[in-house]
């Protein structure tokens, strides 16, 4: 991937990783310390999330804020303030209830532990339905 956000060698780690090796084992066919592979691997999921949030920010260019879903909040119910927002709006959401719930535990994997949010989370609308979590 040349002018990419990874260098080969992060790739090359993360290949490896995705194969279920140990850094330990890494280590041994790349030839360096696993201290090195573990900082090869930081380093790049660094970069990935970084990317990420980059990504998330553009979508929401193209979107409407739809609500703050606050703090505390149960993930169950969290589809129904969004149905219920977009429709104020005239928008039907592409996603039915399970499939909401599970796209913002993709979204914002570290916004919530088991059913509950601990830090607000901003929902945004697409005209085509497509929500967004920042």
């Amino acid at each position: 991937m040349k002018d990419g956000l990874l260098t080969e060698r992060q790739m090359e780690v993360l290949r490896y990783r995705k194969q279920g090796l140990t850094q330990q084992q890494i280590a041994d066919i790349i030839a360096t310390s696993k201290a090195n592979v573990c900082t090869i691997e930081k380093s790049a999921m660094e970069n990935i999330r970084r990317a990420k949030e980059t990504l998330d920010f553009l979508y929401t260019l193209d979107s409407t804020h739809l609500c703050t879903i606050p703090a505390g909040t149960d993930l169950f119910d969290v589809p129904a303030m969004v149905f219920s927002e977009a429709e104020k709006l005239n928008i039907k959401v592409k996603y039915d209830t399970i499939s909401l719930i599970n796209h913002l535990r993709e979204s914002k994997p570290k916004s919530y532990t088991a059913r509950s949010l601990f830090e607000n989370v901003e929902a945004y609308i697409t005209n085509e339905g497509e929500i967004y979590f920042g």
